[in-house]
């Protein structure tokens, strides 16, 4: 790490971690290299390994910061409503993932390799902010939800945590992927971000 000021420092690695999220909303993984995210910050590619050894790295750092911003948005809401129906629970917390497309998009990736071809301080900070996820999940269905058992919470958080790695894949389609479905004669809806994530919720809370 180079010297400097703990501000220069989150500074720094701020650029570099928007600099990935644009490329991100019109690039692939695979296609973005550290040379790529160089080019769109304003010091030298080969300063970025004083801050970050691998892209991977970065993109954990932008999941973090994701998950981070949606947790944000969940305590507004909390914080914001003393109660909330079941429907409007659902639209509340789709709206909230229907803003977070990089996280989800981040979320349907390998994990395994990000996660092996990181360093651990990178890695374990990503895991805070995906434990302090689910703990504001958890928040918001104690107190919307007060007669929900702890039993019935878990099961909540066993299946929409898992759900969210596929949601991302399943909205998000090309025109290629949408021709093969048809010719494959496969009988699929194609639904939003917020669609999904709201049917899913909804079925989650119907009693």
């Amino acid at each position: 790490m180079p010297k400097g000021s703990p501000e220069l420092t989150n500074v720094r690695k701020e650029e570099i971690i928007n600099a990935c999220e644009k490329l991100y909303q019109s690039m692939s993984f695979k296609e973005i290299t550290i040379k790529e995210i160089g080019e769109a910050t304003s010091f030298t590619r080969t300063s970025i390994y004083n801050y970050f050894h691998t892209k991977e790295e970065i993109f954990l750092a932008l999941l973090t910061r994701e998950y981070e911003l949606w947790i944000a948005d969940l305590r507004k809401m909390t914080e914001r409503y003393e109660t909330l129906t079941a429907d409007s629970f659902a639209d509340k917390m789709a709206r909230s993932l229907e803003k977070r497309s990089q996280l989800l998009k981040i979320l349907s990736m390998n994990h395994y390799d990000m996660e092996e071809n990181s360093r651990t301080q990178y890695l374990t900070a990503m895991k805070v902010a995906y434990g302090n996820s689910i703990k504001a999940v958890g928040d918001c269905l104690g107190k919307f939800f007060p007669n929900m058992t702890q039993k019935e919470k878990q099961n909540f958080i066993y299946v929409f945590f898992p759900f969210m790695f596929g949601i991302y894949p399943y909205t998000v389609v090309t025109e290629k992927q949408r021709e093969a479905m048809k010719e494959a004669k496969v009988d699929y809806v194609f639904m939003s971000i917020y669609e999904i994530i709201y049917e899913c919720i909804r079925n989650l809370t119907d009693k």
